[in-house]
């Protein structure tokens, strides 16, 4: 038989369970609406040939005159610009999605906790699009000018589209995933798992573990591994120093006068 107290305690939590399930349906349905109008109009132009263009352009530009790339499976040349097309229109879509990932968590948080979430939603979010543009732009256009250097003569590159787009995202994911050591540093100490003394102490040590990041992610060669560990390192010393303004202005009333005192 039914204990009448534990019915009472439960009395009424499943209609807020409903309305939540039904917004949580709501945002995604709204994001993913974000998501294919972008990836309509991008279809429209520049057109998932004209993206992969653009994608490949700093490899075509360093392939020896009269080289092209080539697609070794028969539906890469229709399949590859369209997960092409698909990766961008997230990209331009992404802040309407990280609208509809907030919109939905920010009636539960306390407003400290509201200054603490929206900045790092954001800045990981500049941060993550700086490190796919730092890639693309600088990295790339390096690497592919130091292979061509070393490939002999009697060889014609004619690299393959489908293991080329392989290639770009892994290194777009590292470079994105990279610039975040901001925010990664900034939560640690907000959480209170490490002081800030103690990441100043540890910055040897970063700057090892981020060069072993960078030769196992990234091509062997020296120019990848040089782009991905100094700006880890710069962005290790950015995070530091960001971590005490944000733990300035994201305490809580309770932890205020604490906060004073030391």
């Amino acid at each position: 038989m039914a204990d009448p107290k534990t019915d009472d305690e439960l009395a009424g939590t499943e209609a807020p369970f409903v309305s939540h399930l039904i917004e949580l349906r709501d945002r995604l349905i709204r994001a993913l609406i974000a998501v294919g109008v972008v990836f309509g109009a991008l279809c429209l132009w520049p057109g998932p040939g004209g993206l992969y263009d653009l994608l490949a352009a700093p490899l075509v530009a360093q392939l020896p005159a009269g080289a092209t790339m080539i697609a070794t499976n028969v539906i890469s040349p229709f399949l590859v610009p369209l997960k092409i097309t698909l990766m961008a229109a997230f990209l331009v879509a992404l802040p309407v999605v990280l609208y509809q990932v907030w919109a939905f968590v920010a009636p539960g948080l306390y407003s400290h906790e509201k200054r603490m979430v929206l900045p790092l939603v954001i800045s990981s979010t500049i941060l993550f699009l700086a490190g796919v543009a730092f890639c693309y732009y600088f990295v790339f256009g390096q690497v592919f000018k130091f292979i061509q250097s070393f490939a002999p003569k009697s060889i014609t590159a004619a690299p393959d589209i489908e293991a080329y787009l392989g290639f770009v995202l892994t290194m777009f994911i590292a470079f994105g995933a990279a610039f975040e050591v901001p925010v990664a540093v900034v939560v640690l100490a907000r959480m209170g798992v490490v002081s800030i003394d103690k990441l100043k102490a540890f910055r040897g040590y970063f700057v090892v573990i981020a060069f072993i990041i960078a030769a196992v992610i990234t091509p062997p060669d020296v120019v990848s591994q040089l782009s991905l560990a100094i700006p880890m390192c710069l962005l290790y010393e950015l995070g530091i120093w960001s971590a005490r303004l944000f733990i300035r202005h994201t305490v809580a009333p309770e932890e205020a006068p604490a906060a004073k005192e030391s």
